[in-house]
This record gives structure tokens, C-alpha cells and sequence, in this order.
């Protein structure tokens, strides 16, 4: 087919690829406009941006697609059909109108659950045991779309943002690949979302970081794996204010915690920091300084003693 391909991040380039691999003619490529990034504040070009100008694709960066000039350069783009993924602006219906076979979205879950911004951290920190990539023929709500294809994929016990963010990049880059290959021959379902099961993934923002000690081991468990990388998990000893500590990996621990307060050390050495939760304790297991690197925490207690007795906290905002 000929596609105009919409998206911005790793997720999206990852369908970029397959779609061309595959033989898709790609007749334009959408992405968000360079971003600042880092101290120097340099403008960056997104993974899409980087990998279609390798490759000899068109790039186009609008601001906005709410606009008839927008319009106009979309429809010369003589498309069968869009491609979006992970893009960033909301598609007013003037596009979704323009291809014959119109707009198809790869959502990084199992609709109706996680619509919205967030669905593979959200998931995770839910305890959800699957997620998956569905296929969604795109209309003017928010991941509200009637269903193409859907394809699950599990969610194990050790499992991060990172890990299922790159499971999910895999599959949801072969789910379109056959979802378009079926689309071409007229074999491609067409499913209204059920009513029941909708959730909403919030954007990630950095109020998600602060751990909030007094709730269940498994929450803060989930919600640890969850944001790693991003925004990740935060705690500040208040014996050392001012001093905001990433917490990358943590787990269940067996030892009783007797009444302690949540937040309350119960041991610090053989490898791990052993906080007191709301119903147990939980070890911490890979840490990060401010200005440092992420490390074990066997290794990050040789530098920065914590004591039997310390508190943990949330940072204050």
C-alpha cells in the first residue's frame, strides 16, 4: 500500500521499519518538531526523524493538523491509508477523513483497557499479568476506535516499562504488517470496543514518582517496575533532606516489621535496604544518587550509609 506514517518515538520507528521492510511504499513521514534536550539544550530529532532521513523518506514536522493547509499537503500525499504510533497530536476528523482505508493506530494495550497517553506503565503498575498491541481503526475519541487486530502479550513478575515497552515495539510492528496485508485482502475485522473494562492511562508526570511507603509491598513493587525508565521512583531519607534517591528495583521481604511506621529502615547490608511498607516489607535492590548512576544497592551503601531506624520518605514537591 501507500501509507503516510505518523509517530515520534523508538515504538513508532520500530513500526516504521517493518512497514517499509514489508514493501509499503511510505509517501511521508509525520513527527513532532525537534525537541531541546539535555543540559546544552541542543535540538534533537526524534527516532522516527533520524531513521526515515537515513532512508530517503519524506519527513514532515507540523505544529498542528487542525489547519486546511495541513489538509491539503496530506491529501497530495495520495495515501491508501495512515499508519500512527506513539505520535503525539490529536488527529482532528478533517484527517482521519482523507485516506480511502482511513487511519489505523497501533495502541500498546489490550482495548478498551489503558487507553490514553500511559498504557504499558499503567499496566504494570495495575499487576496486570498481560498486555498487548491492538490495532485500532482510529475516529475522533480518545483510543475509542472499533477494533482490526488484536495480539496479547504476558507480563512476568520481573518485567519493567523498559522490557514490556520493547516486547510491545516488536509485536505491535508485525501486528501491522498483517493487519495491512489482511486490509489488502478485504479479510480484516472490523470490532466495536466492549462497554465493559474501559481504564484510562493518565499521562506520566513526575508527581507518579514519589513512593508512598504506607501502601501495599506489591503496589510499590509494581509501581517501581512500572516507571523504570520513566519517570522512575523516588524516596529521600529525612536525616538527609534535600537528597532525592532513585529506587530502580525493589522486592517482597519475608522479615515481619512489628508495628514499624511506613517508610522505617529495618535493615541495611547484605545487599539490600529493608523498608518497612503498609502491610510488610519490602527489599530495595538497585538505587541512584542525584548526579549518579544507577547501582546495586550493596555497591551504593558503601558510599551512603542508611541505618536501621532511618526513615524514607516522599520527596516534597
Amino acid at each position: 500500500m501507500r501509507l503516510v506514517f505518523a509517530g515520534t518515538p523508538i515504538f513508532a520507528q520500530r513500526a516504521l521499519e517493518a512497514l517499509v521492510s514489508a514493501g509499503h511504499a511510505v509517501a511521508l513521514v509525520l513527527t513532532r518538531p525537534d525537541k531541546p534536550a539535555q543540559r546544552g539544550q541542543k535540538l534533537v530529532a526524534s527516532p522516527v526523524k533520524r531513521w526515515a532521513l537515513e532512508h530517503g523518506l519524506e519527513v514532515w514536522q507540523p505544529r498542528t493538523l487542525r489547519e486546511p493547509d495541513a489538509w491539503a499537503r496530506l491529501r497530495e500525499a495520495d495515501a491508501d491509508a495512515m499508519v500512527v504510533a506513539a505520535y503525539g497530536l490529536l488527529l482532528p476528523p478533517e484527517v482521519l477523513a482523507i485516506p480511502p482505508h482511513g487511519c489505523l493506530n497501533i495502541h500498546a494495550s489490550l482495548l478498551p483497557r489503558w487507553r490514553g497517553a500511559a498504557p504499558i506503565q499503567r499496566a504494570i503498575q495495575a499487576g496486570d499479568a498481560r498486555t498487548g498491541i491492538t490495532i485500532m481503526q482510529m475516529d475522533a475519541g480518545l483510543d475509542t476506535g472499533p477494533m482490526r487486530l488484536a495480539r496479547a502479550s504476558p507480563i512476568g513478575p520481573r518485567d519493567t516499562g523498559a522490557t514490556v515497552h520493547d516486547a510491545l515495539a516488536a509485536l505491535g510492528a508485525e501486528a501491522i504488517v498483517e493487519a495491512l496485508a489482511r486490509l489488502a485482502a478485504g479479510t480484516l475485522p472490523l470490532e466495536p470496543q466492549p462497554a465493559e473494562g474501559v481504564t484510562h492511562a493518565a499521562k506520566l508526570t513526575k508527581a507518579d514518582s514519589p513512593i508512598d511507603w504506607s501502601r501495599p509491598v506489591r503496589a510499590i513493587v509494581d509501581q517501581v517496575r512500572a516507571f523504570d525508565p520513566v519517570p522512575g521512583s523516588t524516596a529521600e531519607l529525612e536525616h538527609v533532606p534535600g537528597t532525592t534517591l532513585k529506587v530502580w528495583k525493589a522486592a517482597a521481604d519475608p522479615r515481619p516489621i512489628h508495628g514499624a511506621a511506613p517508610g522505617t529502615v529495618l535493615a541495611a547490608g547484605d545487599g539490600a535496604i529493608v523498608v518497612a511498607a503498609g502491610d510488610g516489607a519490602l527489599a530495595l535492590l538497585e538505587l541512584q544518587r542525584p548526579g549518579g548512576r544507577r547501582m546495586a544497592t550493596r555497591e551504593f551503601l558503601a558510599g551512603f550509609p542508611v541505618r536501621p531506624g532511618d526513615r524514607l520518605r516522599p520527596p516534597p514537591e
